[in-house]
């Protein structure tokens, strides 16, 4: 079992310990999406910390989508509650990148490439995206990866 599977158990049972229902609501669902990926496929296996991670970030990514639908279809209560719990998730991933790091790193992964052009747009991408380790929004890394090759 990963050690962010681990935390958020812990944290799951202080919160039912609490009676904080929003916490222990969203917890069981980050957990239970967790365990969801872990009987995927074939067979049963342990997802690493880079996994759960993912699998939070995506979760999170769900909850903010949500929260725009919800504002979009004037319903601003729903649209907090989404909110809170993408708030939540995001406190058990690491801090994303700031704009002066991500610019560092595609102009580091650019200069790496000879003769960097938009053929190797996606290739620059795929590098850029693996040393940030998902601290970085795939949409902002390929429009910042363009502009530096335009």
């Amino acid at each position: 079992m990963g050690e962010l599977k681990d935390r958020l158990r812990a944290d799951l049972t202080a919160a039912m310990k609490a009676r904080d229902t929003v916490t222990t609501g969203t917890l069981r669902m980050a957990i239970a999406a967790i365990g969801n990926e872990e009987v995927a496929g074939a067979s049963a296996r342990t997802l690493d910390v880079a996994e759960e991670q993912a699998i939070l970030t995506r979760e999170v990514r769900k909850r903010r989508e949500s929260a725009e639908a919800y504002m979009a279809g004037n319903r601003p209560e729903l649209a907090d509650k989404e909110e809170q719990e993408a708030n939540l998730l995001s406190t058990y991933l690491p801090a994303p990148l700031t704009e002066e790091e991500l610019d560092q790193i595609v102009a580091e992964e650019v200069r790496a490439v000879d003769q960097a052009s938009m053929k190797q747009m996606g290739q620059i991408i795929k590098a850029v995206n693996a040393r940030a380790q998902g601290r970085a929004n795939g949409s902002v890394v390929a429009a910042k990866v363009k502009a530096a090759l335009a």
